[in-house]
C-alpha cells in the first residue's frame, strides 16, 4: 500500500458497534497470554498490557474461564470468582482511562484440558468421550490427553447456566461487552462439529441438534446483557486441537443464519486453517458465511494494514483483528497511521512469564524515522 493519507484509509473510519461508535476498524484479538496470578486471577500487569492497546477500536480479552471446570491451560484467568471479577475491574477502569472498549471473551476449554488442571482431578467435559490427538500442557509438563466425560442432557442445563452467571461477572467487572469463544476446537465449537460430536440426543446428528448448545448459551448470555452488547467467534477452516467436520460449509452456513435472529454486535470469523485446506473437513470459501450475515462482520488471521484495508474496501468485512502484531506493537493504529515500523515480535515469550514480552515492547519514539 502506498504512503497516503491515514485519513482516506479504511481501517481508520468509523463504526457504530452495537450502542458504542468506534474510533476505529482496528481490533485486538484475542490472545491466551497465561500471565493470570494464582487463582486464575488477573494481576496488575495484565492491566498495565492492555491499557497500552487501548487505541485500538476494540480490545477482546484473551478467553477467560467460565467456571473452575472450564480450565484448559496453566495461568489462563477466569471470570467465575469475586477475586476474578476483582482483577478484571482494575483492567477494565485502565482501558476506560485510556478512551477505549473493551469485551471479555468467554471461555470452556471442554476436552482441551487435563484432570490436573481442574477440581478434584475431575475429567474434563465434552460432547462425546472422543480424546483428541495430541498432548496437553500442565503445571506438571506435557502430557496426553485424557478421555473426557460426555456431558449428559441433565449436565448441559447446567453449562448453560455457567456461561450467564460468567457473563453477569463480566457485566459487574466494567466489560463494554462480551465475545463468546465458539472457536478452535473448544467446547462449543467440540459441539458443533462432527468430528467431536457423536451424540444421538438432543444435541448431536442434525445441524439443529449440534448448533442447539451454542445458541442456547447466546440466548443465555443476551439475556443478561442484551444482544447488541455480544459477539461470537467461529473458526470454519480450523483443524487446531484436532477438529473436522464432513460438511463445514453446510454446517457453520446453518449456524451462522440461525445467529442472525439474535441481532448480536458482531459475528468475529478467523480465517485460521485456510493455509491448510481439507485439513478440517472439505474447504471452502469464507465469503458464503459473510453473504449470510447481516450484521458487523469481523476477520482475523495473519492480516497487515494492506490486506486489511483491502478487505474492508472490499466489503470482505467492517472490522479486522490483529493478533501477533497487537502482541509486539502497543499503539498499533498510531505506527499504521504515521507508516512507522514496527517491532517484531518474540516468540519465545508469548506463553507464561513476566513483563517481559509482555508489556516492555516499546512505544514509538517522537521521530519513528530518525533511525532510518
Amino acid at each position: 500500500m502506498s504512503q497516503t493519507p491515514s485519513s482516506s484509509i479504511k481501517v481508520f473510519s468509523p463504526i457504530q458497534l452495537g450502542p458504542y461508535a468506534l474510533k476505529n476498524r482496528i481490533v485486538m484479538a484475542p490472545m491466551t497470554r497465561n500471565r493470570a496470578g494464582p487463582g486464575n486471577v488477573p494481576q496488575p500487569m495484565n492491566a498495565e498490557y492492555y491499557k497500552q492497546r487501548a487505541s485500538a477500536g476494540l480490545i477482546i480479552t484473551e478467553g477467560s474461564q467460565i467456571a473452575a471446570e472450564a480450565v484448559g491451560y496453566p495461568a489462563t484467568p477466569g471470570i467465575h470468582s469475586p477475586e476474578q471479577v476483582a482483577g478484571w475491574s482494575k483492567v477494565t477502569e485502565a482501558v476506560h482511562a485510556k478512551g477505549g472498549r473493551i469485551f471479555l471473551q468467554l471461555w470452556h476449554c471442554g476436552r482441551i484440558s487435563h484432570p490436573s488442571l481442574l477440581p478434584g482431578g475431575m475429567l474434563p467435559v465434552a460432547p462425546s468421550a472422543i480424546a483428541p490427538k495430541g498432548k496437553v500442557f500442565t503445571p506438571e509438563g506435557m502430557k496426553p490427553f485424557a478421555t473426557p466425560h460426555a456431558l449428559t442432557l441433565d449436565e448441559v442445563p447446567g453449562v448453560i447456566e455457567q456461561y450467564r452467571s460468567a457473563a453477569r461477572h463480566a457485566l459487574e467487572a466494567g466489560f463494554d461487552g462480551v465475545e463468546i469463544h465458539g472457536a478452535n476446537g473448544y467446547l462449543l465449537d467440540q459441539f458443533l462439529r462432527d468430528g467431536s460430536n457423536q451424540r444421538s440426543d438432543a444435541y448431536g446428528g442434525s445441524f439443529a441438534n449440534r448448533a442447539r448448545l451454542i445458541l442456547e448459551v447466546i440466548e443465555a448470555v443476551c439475556s443478561e446483557w442484551g444482544a447488541d452488547r455480544v459477539g461470537i467467534r467461529l473458526s470454519p477452516l480450523q483443524p487446531f486441537n484436532d477438529m473436522r467436520d464432513s460438511q463445514p460449509e453446510a454446517i457453520f452456513a446453518y449456524v451462522v443464519e440461525r445467529i442472525n435472529q439474535f441481532g448480536l454486535a458482531y459475528l468475529h470469523v478467523t480465517e485460521m486453517g485456510k493455509d491448510s485446506p481439507g485439513a478440517a473437513g472439505p474447504a471452502f470459501d469464507l465469503a458464503t458465511l459473510r453473504e449470510i450475515w447481516r450484521g458487523v462482520y469481523i476477520t482475523n488471521s495473519g492480516y497487515d494494514l494492506a490486506r486489511g484495508n483491502a478487505a474492508l474496501v472490499a466489503g470482505f468485512a467492517d472490522m479486522i483483528a490483529f493478533g501477533v502484531l497487537f502482541l509486539a506493537n502497543p499503539d498499533l493504529p498510531e505506527r499504521y497511521a504515521r507508516w512507522a515500523p514496527l517491532n517484531k515480535a518474540d516468540p519465545a515469550t508469548f506463553y507464561g512469564g513476566g513483563e517481559h514480552g509482555y508489556t516492555d515492547y516499546p512505544f514509538l519514539e517522537a521521530d519513528p524515522f530518525k533511525r532510518l
